[in-house]
């Protein structure tokens, strides 16, 4: 089976034209998580900041919405140490899936 990423679609803060992104995840009690590598660096994480309305759906890079049909959802950032128990089960989720978890923590709640 091919790899699935999640493509989230955000507003750019400067341009407001839609930026979509190709990302890993994890989904825990009805949501999704994604790392942000450069943390609060990366644009898209500063798109969320501006603007938490996004949208995004789940595929394959040779079919990049054949998992669910796109959602939208409303993003928000998980603040270091703001809710430890939730960033160590995202933490370990990621690290089972990817062997890799180092970031800033985004959920994405669908509407």
């Amino acid at each position: 089976m091919a790899e699935q990423f999640l493509y989230l679609t955000t507003r750019g803060r400067t341009s407001g034209e839609p930026r979509q992104i190709e990302i890993w995840f994890a989904e825990h009690a009805g949501r999704h998580y994604l790392v942000s590598e450069k943390r609060e660096e990366s644009n898209w994480v500063r798109n969320i900041e501006r603007d938490p309305k996004v949208t995004y759906s789940i595929g394959t890079r040779d079919a990049p919405q054949s998992g669910i049909a796109t959602r939208q959802a409303t993003a928000r950032v998980i603040r270091p140490n703001t809710e430890p128990d939730l960033e160590k089960t995202v933490a370990a989720l990621m690290h089972q899936k990817y062997k890799w978890s180092d970031g800033l923590i985004v959920e994405l709640t669908p509407q």
